[in-house]
């Protein structure tokens, strides 16, 4: 059977590091030690979440279809049709807040329109949803307990992990109630999970399930270190590869939940990529480590700060880079406004520079529109891309263009994505949403679009 990734709900504790450095076992007391004291003092701040969404089953159409089952069943064209249905998803979360805040995945809440938490003791609160990111895969949730003080779990520090650490996973897993587990560190800075977009995952074989998603990984000194979020299994249960969320990030979308409803992250404005052990050996680097920085954005910080098309990003704020995804997510958990100092090497030579974090600039006004008329991007809604439009989407840096925000009604929906950019359309390159606009205004029916999707352009032909 093919491996697969499950996205889970999850709850991991800290380890102490002088764990790893203890001898084996020499007496009966040493070999009764228990995780209990760590358990008891982070368990009550682990919680279940539930939340239900409405989903449409698409039902048997061909089936219905057929002459001879519509004779049986009737001709009214009620069979077949998609129907709504209430899908509950189940997952946990740990509260990060005495005043009720609570971190889970985002993935565990998308799309509920009525989340609720239940507490160790068992007591149930409605949640309100204070903010979604589905680039890291976190949402933040917030309850009313009125005075009382929740229980909580300390905010601890991932990257003081190391491999072979331990750490405890608590969560719900299939729904059978509060269950801890325990295991080590198997690996850090995984980066080819595919659940979300900055790629640093803690790997643990600590056992979790489905339903774990969004508890906690805790160290042994009690202290949050991630959020359980994803399994590679071949059975749906767990075979003892686990990743999580390293807290590092989650700090900065739970600052974020604390001051607004979005997520700002600094910018770098650069297009990276990982140095191979040709581009190493071409570079005179030891072996293959750092970042390249393939490309800069005309507003980078970075180029601002002298680092050019080239360089290889060594080290971020004092942390060593060995690859484009570390250095973002390195970028991702720095705060907006902080100097940092960046070492490169150029031409052979090792440098070093302050960089300041900034926020993606709004280079132009991104003149939101949902296109309508008869057209192929009727119900597609676009916008003039700029530097903030583009991390927001997570797309590579470019000067400019239109780019689609939503591709929720048809015709549009049949044909194109959230992130596509428009490249082309009967022959006039677009530029800005009011040229889009203008070209489809002066269509005739038939229809050449180029469409710029990753790296890959693809061109649509339609009408005649």
């Amino acid at each position: 059977m093919k491996r697969a990734l499950i996205l889970l709900s999850l709850l991991v504790l800290p380890m102490n590091p002088a764990w790893a450095e203890t001898a084996a076992p020499s007496s009966q007391a040493e070999i009764t030690l228990s995780f209990a004291p760590i358990v008891r003092q982070t368990a009550p701040a682990v919680v279940n979440v539930y939340a239900k969404r409405m989903v449409q089953s698409q039902g048997r159409r061909e089936l219905f279809q057929d002459p001879f089952f519509r004779r049986f069943f009737g001709d009214d064209g009620t069979f077949g049709r998609p129907r709504e249905r209430v899908q509950n998803s189940l997952g946990s979360g740990v509260i990060v807040d005495s005043r009720g805040l609570i971190v889970t995945n985002n993935h565990v809440v998308q799309g509920g329109t009525d989340i609720r938490v239940v507490l160790a003791d068992k007591r149930e609160f409605e949640a309100e949803l204070l903010l979604t990111d589905p680039r890291t895969d976190l949402a933040v949730l917030r309850i009313d307990a009125g005075d009382e003080d929740l229980p909580t779990v300390t905010l601890g520090d991932s990257d003081s992990l190391e491999v072979g650490d331990l750490v405890l996973a608590i969560g719900n897993p299939f729904g059978v109630g509060q269950t801890v587990t325990s295991g080590i560190v198997s690996a850090l800075a995984r980066t080819q999970v595919g659940v979300s977009d900055y790629q640093f995952f803690i790997q643990t074989d600590a056992a979790i399930n489905p339903g774990n998603s969004g508890g906690a990984l805790v160290s042994m000194n009690g202290s949050l270190v991630g959020i359980n979020t994803a399994i590679f299994s071949r059975s749906g249960g767990s075979i003892g590869i686990g990743f999580a969320i390293p807290v590092n990030m989650v700090k900065t979308v739970i600052q974020s939940a604390e001051t607004g409803n979005t997520v700002k992250r600094p910018w770098l404005g650069a297009d990276l990529q990982d140095v191979t052990a040709d581009l190493a050996e071409s570079l005179g680097l030891a072996r293959p480590e750092g970042a390249l920085v393939a490309g800069l954005n005309p507003d980078s910080p970075m180029l601002r700060a002298g680092i050019r098309r080239g360089d290889v990003i060594l080290a971020f704020d004092g942390k060593p880079v060995e690859s484009a995804r570390e250095l973002g997510y390195r970028a991702a958990t720095a705060t907006i406004g902080q100097d940092v100092i960046v070492e490169y090497r150029r031409a052979g030579v090792e440098h070093e520079t302050s960089v300041r974090m900034v926020g993606a600039p709004e280079t132009i006004d991104r003149e939101e529109t949902l296109l309508e008329g008869e057209n192929p991007l009727a119900g597609l809604t676009v916008a003039n891309l700029s530097p903030a439009v583009a991390e927001e989407l997570g797309l590579r840096q470019a000067a400019n263009g239109v780019v689609s925000m939503a591709a929720t009604a048809p015709p549009a929906n049949r044909f194109f994505r959230r992130g596509d950019m428009i490249v082309e359309v009967n022959g006039v390159g677009i530029d800005t949403v009011e040229t889009l606009k203008r070209v489809l205004s002066a269509g005739s029916g038939f229809w050449r679009i180029a469409v710029r999707r990753g790296n890959r352009v693809l061109r649509l032909t339609l009408g005649g």
